[in-house]
């Protein structure tokens, strides 16, 4: 009898342990062609789902990412509202991508297809038991994690896709201190309107309970911007959680009623004291800027650096935490220079990986203070837009009066969604000065007209007999598709230059011989010198010839009658 009894004490252990696992996921959505064929279409399904690390499964670590080894749940995600008939119930196990030690975390991802008869729409959940205990709102209580699949024909004629939208499980964030938090909403129908919305156990799109025991798991917490997805927030309790349960939604157009999809989207929130002495926040610096939309080919290497700059004395970087696609891998971080961490990672997207995945990562650092969350876009098989550096314009010479600069692209491009991408220009004269910059994300004075860019000063702050140069920052212009991938940055000083005419200089003058044939109408000047000095021409027709000439780094302004 008491040898029953311990079997099940051992049992209700073992329960209780691999009972309060769940750290949060998503289900999102796309068709594999989203022009109609026949009656049918085949979906791709893409979960991704955050666990304890310790006392769950297997404990996630690079052998088993490495191998693509399953974590998690095998709990079936099923058909819960509309028409099920086609559905195929999907195990909730993923391919192990992301842990951490230090979070005490294990994240996984992935793809099923199914093949599901056009206009149809359902709704799917992976529902189980449990939340962990040391919940704000929730804890122990049973999770729901529900999405809307349509396959209606959209008015465009298209099958829709869900929006898609990534996040690290577990966010740390300072007590007693209001906090903004925005979440990188992306949608492979680039036109479609994206809003979000708290997730509710009743009366929504999915007539299905969406969060379980979390619904409105962050007390006092408000949707400032449902068009961005951004949260305001202040955590009280320190060492508990809060879970967060949102809705990502896509409308077909602004003045549209019903979401064409619903996909959710938990995660949850870590509140701290803060330590005693400096405890401000590392943060994650670098070339690509958080939210950033990058295009990359199928089987293409893409390698990203992530550097992280601490500013407490006596700090170290202890953990890099991500959320990544499958196949990607991450380096050892290493302390390059004093105060600057970084981490590589490398990965080879797939054909199965076509169209939208996310990169999520945050440095922790030895006093358990969190970087905020840095996310980036892969739009695979779609490239960004590349400047045609022989389309810039002026180049060489210049008067000083001139205002417009323009540039061109090898695709159609569009004015970027974020703020803070900027073109530089600088002055090589005065070592490099900064004389002008322009955000490309609201400045009016930058405009975009099919393949092109333009640049209009309302006043010319040029220098007469000075030299500049322009450089981009990463993402000035955005492709049309999806995000909208990113140009590359352009940062060398040779890429597009210019120097203004200074008429006053005239010293140094060589002897130049123009021929000019009678009643000419074309752009051919015969030019000789008496030295081998180098001459450049800007030159108009109209009733003089002029012609600008640099021989020996010197202006020569020179007018001949017609």
């Amino acid at each position: 009898m008491m040898f029953v009894g311990l079997l099940v004490c051992l049992f209700l252990q073992i329960f209780i342990g691999d009972g309060s696992h769940f750290r949060g996921g998503s289900i999102v959505w796309r068709p594999l062609n989203n022009t109609p064929s026949g009656s049918s279409v085949s979906i791709q399904v893409n979960h991704r789902f955050s666990w304890r690390r310790n006392g769950f499964r297997d404990a996630c670590n690079s052998t088993i990412i490495a191998a693509q080894g399953l974590i998690g749940d095998d709990t079936q995600m099923t058909c819960v509202n509309g028409n099920c008939s086609s559905w195929t119930s999907i195990s909730a196990l993923t391919i192990c991508t992301d842990y951490s030690v230090v979070l005490d975390v294990s994240s996984g991802e992935k793809s099923t297809t199914e093949l599901l008869p056009l206009n149809t729409q359902f709704s799917i959940t992976f529902a189980s038991s449990a939340w962990f205990t040391a919940l704000v709102i929730g804890g122990n209580s049973p999770w729901y994690v529900t999405s809307r699949i349509n396959t209606m024909i959209r008015p465009d004629g298209l099958i829709n896709s869900s929006p898609i939208a990534v996040t690290l499980p577990i966010i740390y964030k300072q007590i007693n201190i209001q906090h903004v938090h925005t979440i990188q909403m992306v949608d492979f129908d680039r036109t479609d309107i994206l809003k979000c919305r708290w997730s509710s156990a009743s009366s929504n799109i999915n007539s299905y309970n969406e969060c379980g025991g979390v619904c409105n798991g962050v007390p006092g917490a408000t949707l400032l911007i449902s068009s961005n997805c951004t949260l305001q927030f202040t955590l009280t309790a320190a060492n508990q959680y809060a879970a967060v349960a949102i809705q990502i939604e896509d409308y077909f157009n602004s003045v549209a009623t019903t979401p064409m999809s619903s996909v959710p989207l938990q995660f949850l929130f870590y509140g701290y004291a803060a330590p005693s002495g400096c405890n401000t926040p590392p943060a994650i610096i670098g070339v690509r800027p958080n939210r950033a939309c990058v295009g990359t080919p199928i089987s293409g290497a893409v390698t990203e650096t992530i550097i992280v700059q601490t500013f407490c004395a006596g700090t170290a970087i202890i953990d890099i935490i991500s959320t990544s696609p499958v196949g990607m891998t991450k380096s050892a971080i290493s302390n390059p220079n004093s105060g600057i961490y970084q981490i590589t990672l490398s990965w080879t997207p797939s054909a199965s990986q076509y169209g939208t995945q996310g990169l999520c990562a945050a440095a922790v650092d030895s006093s358990n203070i969190q970087s905020d969350q840095w996310c980036i876009a892969y739009l695979v098989g779609i490239t960004a837009p590349q400047f045609s550096q022989n389309t810039a314009s002026p180049v060489g010479i210049v008067y000083a009066n001139q205002t417009v600069f323009s540039i061109q692209a090898d695709k159609p491009v569009c004015r970027p969604s974020r703020n803070g991408t900027y073109i530089y220009f600088w002055d090589t004269i005065t070592g490099g000065s900064l004389i002008q910059k322009f955000d490309c994300g609201w400045a009016p004075e930058v405009t975009y007209t099919g393949y092109t860019i333009t640049i209009q000063f309302s006043v010319a702050p040029w220098i007469t007999g000075h030299s500049y140069y322009i450089t981009f920052d990463s993402g000035v212009v955005s492709g049309l598709d999806s995000c909208g991938p990113e140009s590359a940055p352009v940062t060398k000083a040779t890429y597009w230059t210019f120097n203004v005419f200074n008429p006053t200089n005239m010293s140094n003058a060589i002897n130049v011989t123009i021929t000019l044939s009678p009643n000419v109408t074309t752009t051919t000047l015969a030019i000789t010198t008496t030295t081998s000095a180098s001459i450049s021409i800007i030159w108009s027709l109209s009733k003089f010839w002029q012609c600008l000439l640099l021989a020996q780094n010197t202006f020569i302004y020179l007018i001949y009658q017609k």
